[in-house]
């Protein structure tokens, strides 16, 4: 391997290896079991830097990870003895011009910073639902937030990226300018490149909304399935419900937590939600809020430093029999001796009237009638015994509500969300794995993707033809795909 310090001299970041004192907090992750020792954590600090760190990689056949909010429990951005590219220190802003109506965001940045700058202009962007995600994991896995269903995904929203691609070439992506890499990269993850900016529209948005927790009772859930179902009938696009199947930590028995959002007042809220609150929650904390803190609502229940594994499929609408054998299966594992995990299944109700407005091939994220539901498995002593029941338990509950849809729907194609699945390609590969086209598993893809998948490798071949970034779905590339 070459030497280090001929990089360092020309670096205008800072480079990190394990030797140096600050090298723990370099390679700390969200998702404590995605932590690898990196041999080198480059914080880049412009795209010269970006550059630079890839030929470096290159040259010395180091396997790439990108970290921008390092919110991910796929452990895509980490690299066991490979070269991570850090943008969290440096590419960490967000500057909104409200004359626009945008704003520039950089690659590190996380999402509490773009509400909190944008709404000071009573402004606002598609999020997603926990402010301490990253804007890049988010945005280029597609994008879904409370205000998906009136302003599309997130990438329905960016207008303009710019990315350091694999041979260390900075490109400019829009509408106009290399279309058909800015198509890629809107739900091909970092299949293409390192992304260090983006510009993203913003829309008017009051400066508070009605949104909370409100908790219930197992015993009430027939009843409240029925009343999900009648208003999921005429769920207007400024609204929206999560709700999490889990275990209150206070009295350790299931319960099942709503989370609300009404996009206005706390009086005209709580009358569109009236069926709900006459269920007699055990617990309501719904009132309005800042809009800056509705992405906090689910903060605390995915804190930094737990152990996760997440998995995701899509169902398309809300069934009391799929959500009552999830229940019953969490109550199961929960119950089973010795058990030490935190099992939580979550259903997301968010209109998707905006998203299907647009064409499924107008992004390379697919888009689908049907909503995101899946798992966020946490847990704190990571034996591998522990860890591979969590996985486990992701499968079978993930397996339950895949199996209703495809009764119902007739088809067993269900890929879920790629940003809330952990199964990728991140640890397939040994660091002295190089050369064109490397081999990988790329069935995951395929069905993530579905018929934009043959497009997607020949952008691949184009611009990553050795598959320096794989360690998200990975995509393999063929530049005759689909031709």
């Amino acid at each position: 391997m070459s030497d280090i310090s001929s990089l360092r001299q020309s670096f205008n970041g800072d480079i990190v290896t394990p030797g140096d004192a600050n090298y723990k907090e370099a390679i700390a992750r969200w998702a404590a079991n995605t932590e690898r020792p990196a041999r080198i954590v480059a914080f880049v600090k412009d795209t010269t830097d970006v550059s630079l760190a890839l030929k470096y990689a290159r040259e010395n056949n180091l396997q790439v990870a990108i970290r921008c909010g390092g919110h991910s429990a796929s452990g895509a951005s980490s690299a066991k003895d490979g070269l991570v590219v850090d943008l969290s220190r440096y590419f960490n802003y967000a500057v909104v011009d409200p004359e626009r109506r945008t704003v520039r965001v950089g690659g590190g940045t996380l999402w509490e910073t773009v509400e909190k700058e944008s709404i000071k202009h009573e402004l606002a962007t598609v999020g997603g639902t926990v402010n301490h995600t990253g804007v890049s994991g988010l945005l280029l896995g597609g994008g879904y937030g409370f205000l998906t269903g009136q302003h599309g995904l997130v990438v329905d929203n960016l207008l303009q990226a710019t990315i350091v691609t694999a041979n260390g070439t900075t490109l400019t992506l829009s509408d106009t300018d290399n279309p058909d890499l800015f198509w890629g990269i809107r739900g091909g993850g970092s299949n293409f490149g390192i992304c260090t900016e983006f510009v993203l529209r913003l829309h008017p948005q009051r400066p508070t909304v009605f949104a909370g927790m409100v908790v219930y009772s197992t015993e009430v859930l027939r009843e409240l399935m029925a009343v999900m179902a009648r208003w999921w009938k005429c769920a207007k696009n400024h609204e929206g419900i999560i709700k999490i199947l889990s275990r209150d930590p206070l009295s350790g028995k299931e319960c099942i937590a709503l989370i609300l959002f009404y996009n206005g007042s706390e009086k005209d809220g709580r009358e569109n939600f009236r069926e709900f609150f006459d269920l007699k929650p055990v617990f309501d904390d719904a009132k309005e809020i800042p809009f800056e803190k509705l992405n906090t609502l689910a903060n605390n229940a995915f804190p930094h430093g737990s152990n996760y594994y997440m998995k995701s499929v899509l169902q398309s609408n809300p069934r009391f029999d799929v959500v009552n054998a999830v229940l019953e299966k969490l109550i199961k594992l929960n119950a089973a001796p010795g058990n030490e995990i935190d099992h939580a299944y979550m259903f997301e109700y968010i209109p998707h009237h905006t998203v299907l407005s647009r064409r499924d091939d107008a992004t390379a994220h697919l888009r689908s009638h049907r909503g995101l539901t899946g798992c966020a498995i946490k847990w704190f002593n990571n034996t591998p015994r522990v860890a591979q029941a969590a996985k486990r338990a992701a499968f079978e509950l993930t397996d339950i509500v895949a199996k209703a849809e495809a009764q119902a729907s007739g088809t067993d194609i269900n890929s879920g969300y790629g940003n809330l699945n952990s199964e990728t390609q991140a640890e397939s590969i040994a660091p002295d794995s190089a050369g064109p086209a490397r081999s990988l598993d790329d069935s995951n893809s395929r069905a993530l993707f579905g018929p934009n998948y043959a497009r997607l490798q020949r952008l691949k071949a184009q611009y990553d033809p050795e598959n320096v970034f794989f360690r998200w779905f990975a995509i393999t590339p063929n530049p005759k795909a689909g031709l």
